[in-house]
C-alpha cells in the first residue's frame, strides 16, 4: 500500500538510501474503465441479455425467415465493400457503385436485415424495442440486439453471405432519378476505415480491385448530392466526436476526435440519399412508420442567433423584422453556410459559434406524422439504415419491405405515437450517458497528464459558452503528443487532430481576470485565468449571452476567446463544498471509492488518490 501524506499527495515510495521514487497510478486505484463500468450498472447498463434471449439470437442466427434463393436478388458478385470507424464492432450498411450510361452512377446501399432475424412480437423485439437504442460510451457498449446478431449475423463481415434490404439509387447530376427497394443476398469484399479511405483519395495509398472503381463511383456519387443538399440550403455544421484510446490496465492512453473528412462525407450522403428515398415511397403509399422529424425554427430564436453572431463579429445575411417559419428554416441554411466559410479562415471558434447555431433549433424526434427535417431541407425524412442500434429504423424496415410486397406487415399505426415519444426519449438518455462517459475518460486522461507534466501546467484553450456564473473553456490540444501519448498521436489523422480541444471545464467569475499575455496582438488583451487573482471584479453577462463584461476593469471575455488555463493540484479535503456526482465502485475490495463534483469551481475529484483538475463537465446546448 502506497503512503499518502497529511493533505491527501501520494508519497515517494523509498528502497534504499537515495532510492525513492513515487508510484502512479497509486495501488488499488480505479480505471478508468472502471468508472465507466460503474456509471453504465448505476443507469441500468452492462447487464447483459439473459440466458432466454440469447438462446433465442442463437437459433434465428442459424435459421433467418425466409429462404435465402428464393425471395431475395443474389448480389454476392457485385463489388461490394464498408466503411466505418477503426473500432467499429457491428457493420450494419455495406455500399456498391458502379457508372452507367449518360454519366449517371447507381448506387447500391445494403443494410442489414434485421428483421428476418428479429419478429415483430417476439421476445428479442419486445427487448429490442425496450432498450430502443444501442449506447457507446468510451471503451464500452450497451447494444440494442443480442452479440449473436449484432457482431455476427446482421452484421455485414467481410467474405460473409448476409441477408440485407437494399436501397438501389440512380444519381443523375446532384439528384435521384430512380430508386428500387428489394431484399438481397450479399457479400462484402472489403472492410475499409475512415482514415484508410482517406489516405487512398489523398493519394497516399492505393485502391484494390475488386472495389477500386465501385469506391470512385461512390465518391463522385456522394460529392454530387453534397451539392445538391447545399444548394437547397441544408444546414452546414461539422461536429466532433471525440475517440478514447485505453491501455491493457483500462486507463485512457490518449484522446482523439473524429472529425468530418470526405470518408465520413461519402458515407453520409449515401446514407441520407437512402433514407429519403425510403421516406418518400413510405408517404407516397402512406404506410404507417415512425419519420425523423426535425421542425422548422422559430423565427425568434433564429433573430437572436444573428444578432449573437453579429456580435462576435461573424457576418449573416440580412435579417428582415418579421419573417415565418419556413423563412426561418431559410436563413438558418444560409447563416450556417456563412459561419462554416467564416470559421474557415480561423483557429478556433467552431465550438462556440456551432453550439448558438444548434441551440437555436429545434431538437430532432421520432413522430408517425412528416414533417419534414428543417435541417437537412428534405421535406420527407426517416432512419432506415442503421436498424442494429435504433428501433425506428427496424420500423421502417418493416414498413419498406410490406410496401414492396416483401413479406412483412405493415406496423401498427395507433401504436406509432407512442412508439416515436418512447424511443427520441430513449435516444436523449443514450445522449446524456454517453456525454457523462466521455467525461470521465477525459477527467482520467487529464489527470494522467498534469501527473506527467507538473500539477500547475497551463493550456491553451478558448471559450466555449458563457453563463453568469463563469465560462465554459475548451482546452487542451489533441495533436499534441506529449498530452495525448505516442498510440494516440500515431493513429489521428492531421485533418481530425488539428486545434482539436480536448477538455472543457467551468472557470468561475471569481478566477476570471484580464492581462495581456506574452505574444498577444497589440493593443488588445487576451483572457486568461492568473495563478492568483489580480483584483476583485464584477462580471456581467450581456443581454445575447456572448460576452462577460467586467464592471471596474472593463475587460472582455467572449465565446471564441482565446484563454490560458492552469489546472492547479489541491487535495479534495481542502474543498469544503462537495456534492455527490455518482457511486464508481471499481470491485468488493474498494466499495467506498466514489466521484465527486466540486459546487465551484466545477472540477472533477477522485477522493481516493487526493487530486483534482479542470473539470470535463459540459456547457448546457
Amino acid at each position: 500500500m502506497s503512503a499518502r501524506g497529511p493533505r491527501g499527495r501520494p508519497r515517494t515510495r523509498a528502497g534504499r538510501r537515495g532510492d525513492a521514487r513515487l508510484v502512479w497510478p497509486p495501488e488499488g486505484r480505479q480505471s478508468a474503465r472502471d468508472a465507466i463500468a460503474a456509471l453504465m450498472r448505476e443507469r441500468g447498463l452492462g447487464r447483459g441479455f439473459d440466458s432466454q434471449l440469447r438462446r433465442a439470437a442463437s437459433e434465428a442466427r442459424e435459421q433467418p425467415r425466409g429462404q435465402r434463393g428464393e425471395v431475395r436478388r443474389d448480389l454476392r458478385s457485385l463489388p461490394t465493400f464498408t466503411i466505418d470507424p477503426v473500432t467499429a464492432r457491428d457493420f450494419d450498411d455495406a455500399v456498391s457503385a458502379e457508372r452507367v450510361a449518360a454519366g449517371a452512377v447507381r448506387v447500391w446501399v445494403h443494410i442489414a436485415d434485421v428483421g428476418a432475424y428479429v419478429p415483430e412480437g417476439s421476445a428479442l423485439d419486445r427487448e429490442a424495442r425496450r432498450r430502443a437504442t444501442s449506447v457507446y460510451l468510451p471503451g464500452a457498449v450497451e447494444p440494442m440486439l443480442p452479440p449473436a446478431l449484432s457482431n455476427d449475423a446482421c452484421s455485414l463481415l467481410p467474405q460473409a453471405e448476409r441477408l440485407a434490404v437494399t436501397v438501389e439509387l440512380d444519381v443523375q447530376g446532384d439528384s435521384v432519378v430512380r430508386t428500387s427497394f428489394y431484399r438481397s443476398l450479399i457479400r462484402s469484399d472489403e472492410r475499409l476505415d475512415y482514415e484508410r479511405v482517406d489516405r487512398i483519395f489523398a493519394g497516399h495509398e492505393p485502391a484494390a480491385e475488386p472495389w477500386r472503381a465501385p469506391l470512385a463511383a461512390a465518391r463522385e456519387a456522394a460529392a454530387a448530392l453534397q451539392r445538391g443538399r447545399q444548394r437547397r440550403g441544408a444546414l452546414v455544421i461539422d461536429t466532433l466526436e471525440p475517440e478514447f484510446l485505453f491501455d491493457a490496465d483500462g486507463n485512457v492512453s490518449g484522446i482523439g476526435a473524429r472529425a468530418q473528412t470526405e470518408a465520413h462525407r461519402l458515407i453520409e450522403h449515401l446514407m441520407i440519399a437512402a433514407n429519403e428515398a425510403v421516406a418518400t415511397l413510405l408517404a407516397r403509399q402512406r404506410v404507417p412508420c415512425l419519420y425523423r422529424v426535425h421542425e422548422r425554427p422559430d423565427p425568434q430564436s433564429i433573430s437572436r442567433l444573428a444578432a449573437q453572431l453579429a456580435s462576435l463579429e461573424v457576418p449573416t445575411p440580412p435579417i428582415p423584422e418579421h419573417f415565418s417559419a419556413a423563412e426561418a428554416e431559410e436563413l438558418a441554411g444560409a447563416i450556417s453556410k456563412l459561419l462554416d466559410r467564416h470559421l474557415a479562415h480561423r483557429s478556433n471558434g467552431r465550438i462556440a459559434m456551432e453550439t448558438l447555431v444548434l441551440r437555436a433549433l429545434k431538437q430532432a424526434y421520432y413522430s408517425p406524422r412528416n414533417l419534414g427535417h428543417a435541417g437537412l431541407r428534405s421535406p420527407c425524412y426517416c432512419h432506415f439504415t442503421s436498424p442494429i442500434r435504433r428501433y425506428p429504423d427496424l420500423v421502417c424496415h418493416r414498413a419498406l419491405l410490406f410496401a414492396v410486397g416483401a413479406g412483412e406487415i405493415a406496423p401498427a399505426a395507433g401504436a406509432l405515437a407512442e412508439l416515436g415519444a418512447w424511443t427520441s426519449e430513449r435516444e436523449r438518455d443514450a445522449m446524456t450517458i454517453e456525454r457523462e462517459g466521455d467525461d470521465i475518460a477525459r477527467c482520467f486522461a487529464l489527470e494522467s497528464v498534469l501527473f506527467e507534466r507538473g500539477w500547475e501546467e497551463s493550456f491553451g484553450g478558448e471559450v466555449v459558452g458563457l453563463i453568469s456564473a463563469g465560462a465554459f473553456v475548451a482546452f487542451g490540444v489533441s495533436s499534441d503528443e506529449q498530452a495525448l501519448g505516442p498510440a494516440a498521436a500515431a493513429t489521428a489523422s492531421a485533418q481530425a487532430r488539428e486545434d482539436v480541444r480536448v477538455y472543457e471545464g467551468l472557470l468561475p467569475v471569481r478566477r476570471l481576470a484580464a492581462r495581456r499575455e506574452p505574444g498577444a496582438d497589440a493593443g488588445r488583451d487576451r483572457a486568461s485565468v492568473p495563478r492568483e487573482p489580480t483584483a476583485a471584479e464584477w462580471w456581467e453577462l450581456n443581454e445575447l449571452g456572448t460576452m462577460l463584461h467586467g464592471r471596474h476593469s472593463g475587460a472582455t471575455w467572449t465565446r471564441s476567446a482565446g484563454a490560458w488555463i492552469c489546472c492547479r493540484w489541491a487535495p479534495w479535503r481542502r474543498r469544503a463544498r462537495l456534492r455527490s456526482w455518482r457511486r464508481a465502485r471499481a470491485s468488493a475490495r474498494r466499495p467506498r471509492e466514489t466521484w465527486h463534483r466540486i459546487a465551484t469551481p466545477r472540477t472533477a475529484t477522485n477522493c481516493s488518490s487526493g487530486w483534482s483538475a479542470a473539470s470535463c463537465s459540459r456547457a448546457p446546448r
